[in-house]
């Protein structure tokens, strides 16, 4: 099966996340994961103002590298996949069910990651949320730039967890089923174009660093401390380009004068 990764600017996608050239190990992968969220947004305006490229590589590679504009979890993780292949790892591309526990849909995209005879979840596309990849063990608690998650295991399904003030939280669920880019594509098209789906109705930007988890949805801003802190604002259309510019999202002025159309009429 291709993944069409063949045209993969290694050296450019290193350049875009500021990480050296390293060879396949475990610390090589924490520090990839790590480096790769900080770097690249999640974000949903290409969806929102209808001019999303689709899951072609090249087409991937150009925006969040070549443009260094972010994407959601599919652009995310095919991309990722592919610096770790070449770089000697061995990847499986897996799909998740988001909040199992209730009526959430078969529709994320993550990784599973062979290494020094470990395996790994590696989720650098779950929006604001996991920094390091999780080892794939039934129980291993990760602190997450502040927030510890968790992976379960039942019936070969895993089950990553967050700890919240009421408790563990399901985030998503996973099994061994394999994939093909054919089945991404599918669900690429239900989450950018469903009028159920989160991402095709409403600016969705956010970013994580430790510590500090920061989401832009429509016009709320919120700002989230692992301390427990937290801040909510609505911002206006005519501060929105400086917001996500905080955010590391850099528009052309059409682009910006679009958005914020969109965004005055959520």
């Amino acid at each position: 099966m291709t993944w069409q990764t063949e045209s993969l600017d290694l050296d450019a996608y290193l350049r875009r996340i500021d990480h050296p050239r390293t060879g396949a190990s475990v610390e090589t992968l924490h520090s990839l994961h790590a480096a790769h969220v900080r770097a690249i947004p999640f974000e949903n305006v290409d969806v929102i103002l209808g001019t999303h490229p689709g899951l072609e590589f090249d087409a991937i590679q150009a925006k969040l590298v070549g443009r260094q504009r972010g994407g959601y979890c599919y652009e995310h993780a095919l991309l990722f996949a592919a610096v770790l292949e070449e770089l000697g790892f061995e990847v499986e591309r897996r799909v998740a069910r988001v909040q199992p526990h209730k009526s959430g849909p078969r529709t994320h995209m993550l990784l599973l990651v062979r290494v020094d005879g470990q395996e790994f979840l590696a989720d650098v596309g779950f929006g604001a949320g996991m920094m390091h990849p999780m080892p794939l063990k039934d129980g291993a608690v990760v602190d997450q730039a502040g927030w510890d998650h968790k992976l379960t295991v039942e019936d070969d399904v895993w089950t990553l967890s967050k700890r919240t003030p009421d408790g563990w939280v399901p985030m998503h669920a996973s099994d061994n089923e394999p994939q093909r880019l054919i089945d991404y594509e599918v669900y690429h098209h239900y989450v950018s174009s469903h009028p159920s789906s989160p991402f095709s109705t409403k600016l969705v930007v956010m970013r994580l660093d430790q510590g500090i988890s920061r989401r832009l949805v429509g016009d709320q801003l919120t700002i989230e401390h692992a301390d427990g802190r937290t801040t909510e604002r609505t911002i206006g259309t005519q501060e929105l380009e400086t917001v996500l510019k905080d955010l590391d999202i850099v528009l052309s002025p059409e682009e910006a004068d679009r958005l914020r159309l969109v965004v005055e009429h959520q």
